[in-house]
């Protein structure tokens, strides 16, 4: 058992620098007023730039904790979304949220939590982080007390948030029960043997973890909670859920059903696959009928969900480019979409508003932010040139090769649903007739940060290359792991 505490050191400089923030927010008022969200955002940076020492390493602290390119793409990438949702929450906590300390430590435990869903190798570590991660978010939600609506979104969050872990919990047990091991390798290996013994706990426990894990990542029908939560949280906050509990979520789906359950891919497929349908169709068609940009995010959000599933059904031995569709996927639309919550952030800094309607003649006060949303809502829609056009049709086709064309093209026609509601902003911004004519002020440190998201959203789209080899080279480690389970248990 390897007890190497430094491989741990990326979670320790999240952790001190949480501790640190509260501190300073408690000694030091006038830098909490000024500097809190930067000095927060550079520790983020900080964790992100250490895990990069154990980049093409291959390891694990106590079976417990794997350390290879698979935990440190997503190292990486949570620590870059702890850093922007700290910079677009900087001036809005300074404006309308008391007690920033708190705040930011939260984000920082946020990105801890998610970090360790895609480093775990087994069951209960998976389960901790999950919760980590989802008491900080239900804290986050509610967080502007003096607000009903984020108070409500906050309650509903956690309660049903309470009874999804249960559920995940239950499912656990389980497999526990009929596997005798917690550990993802161990479950592959017990599950490429017979099962002909308990083939339906073994199927329970199955449909269970999926629901745990379908209501954290708001896949239908577990997705209650999502427009709720999404239009009761501080702005900055709805933009964290919509990344990071997304990125988390998908990096432990992944990672369980490419070690633990792709035995039973023939078992589980089908019903992925349903799900994936019912969630594109209905977070793209309610998606439609939203005024406020925070549901329509919401409801859009879901139907990402649904193209994201498409790659766990997809998924099978023969076929793990299905992983890397998945997670450069994933990445696409968390740079998107977060480039569509900082402009609404900026937007909402100036006004107040998060009505579409609201967004009348916006090009004319503000042309950089106008294109901005616009690029970062084509992108989401997978129109070419931006990264969800690249990420969507590797996707789809990783689909197709595993006889899902049923599946790709419910996914392309509730894409061009999707173009629809998006081109009604668009609409809003180009064609309305603005309140007032005058310009707005240029927020230089927000726009900095948005530019830099819709670089990444070229990037991804015209040269998506470098990306997808980084991809490839992480999800290799998942299937590596499973593969050798199989060795174990073939036996001489």
């Amino acid at each position: 058992m390897n007890l190497d505490w430094s491989l741990l050191a990326p979670e320790y400089v999240l952790a001190g620098w949480a501790a640190m923030l509260v501190s300073v927010d408690l000694f030091w008022g006038r830098l909490r007023k000024d500097w809190l969200g930067y000095l927060a955002a550079a520790g983020a940076l900080a964790s992100t730039l250490t895990s990069l020492i154990w980049l093409n390493d291959d390891t694990n602290f106590a079976n417990l904790i794997e350390v290879n390119n698979y935990t440190t793409f997503f190292r990486v990438f949570f620590g870059l979304i702890g850093v922007f949702a700290c910079v677009a929450s900087a001036r809005f906590v300074k404006d309308r949220l008391l007690h920033p300390g708190e705040y930011y430590a939260l984000i920082l435990l946020t990105v801890i939590g998610g970090s360790y869903m895609a480093a775990a190798r087994e069951l209960l570590t998976a389960y901790i982080s999950l919760e980590l991660l989802s008491f900080s978010l239900y804290v986050l939600t509610s967080y502007a007390k003096f607000d009903l609506r984020s108070n409500e979104g906050g309650l509903k969050y956690m309660l049903l948030g309470a009874f999804s872990s249960a559920i995940f919990l239950f499912g656990m047990s389980l497999i526990y029960g009929v596997t005798r091991t917690t550990q993802f390798e161990g479950i592959h290996e017990v599950l490429t043997g017979d099962t002909s013994g308990f083939e339906l706990t073994l199927f329970l426990g199955l449909v269970l973890i999926i629901a745990g894990l379908g209501f954290k990542v708001a896949a239908v029908p577990f997705h209650m909670w999502t427009p709720d939560a999404y239009e009761g949280a501080p702005l900055p906050v709805t933009a964290l859920i919509s990344a990071i509990s997304k990125a988390g979520g998908f990096a432990l789906f992944l990672k369980l059903f490419a070690m633990a359950f792709l035995p039973l891919v023939d078992d589980w497929r089908l019903f992925l696959a349903g799900l994936s349908a019912a969630t594109m169709l209905l977070g793209n068609l309610v998606a439609i009928q939203q005024h406020n940009i925070k549901r329509l995010l919401a409801y859009s959000s879901i139907g990402q969900v649904g193209y994201l599933l498409m790659g766990i059904a997809a998924l099978s031995a023969d076929n793990a480019d299905a992983a890397s569709a998945l997670v450069l996927h994933l990445a696409g639309y968390v740079i998107s979409n977060l480039a569509a919550f900082v402009c609404a952030i900026i937007y909402f800094n100036w006004t107040e508003k998060d009505e579409i309607a609201d967004y009348d003649g916006l090009a004319e006060r503000a042309p950089f932010l106008a294109l901005a949303l616009s690029i970062s809502l084509f992108s989401l829609a997978g129109m070419p040139l931006f990264a969800g056009f690249v990420t969507k049709f590797i996707l789809f086709q990783a689909a197709v090769e595993e006889d899902l064309l049923w599946l790709a093209s419910i996914a392309v026609f509730t894409s061009f649903v999707s173009l629809y509601y998006y081109l009604v902003v668009v609409k809003h911004m180009y064609l309305g007739e603005p309140e007032e004519p005058t310009r707005f002020p240029t927020p230089w440190v927000e726009y900095a940060a948005l530019a830099v998201l819709l670089i990444g959203v070229f990037l991804v789209g015209l040269g998506p290359q470098p990306l997808f080899n980084a991809v490839q080279d992480s999800t290799a480690f998942i299937f590596t792991g499973a593969e050798a389970a199989a060795t174990v248990g073939a036996g001489p």
